[in-house]
């Protein structure tokens, strides 16, 4: 995994953090949510990334 992809999925995980963390406090559930999706769609991301390079090292 290149170093731009990671940056890029440990921003997005942190934007969805502090999106949900918001959401929480305020009680928006609709920005809660959308934060906690962010999260998931960068650890897929992230997972994804590292299937990759896992098939590219053999």
């Amino acid at each position: 995994m290149g170093w731009g992809n990671k940056i890029h999925n440990a921003a997005e995980k942190l934007h969805g953090k502090g999106k949900a963390t918001a959401g929480g406090a305020t009680g928006n559930e609709r920005m809660r949510a959308e934060g906690k999706g962010r999260q998931v769609r960068a650890d897929l991301k992230q997972a994804g990334e590292k299937i990759k390079d896992a098939f590219r090292k053999h």
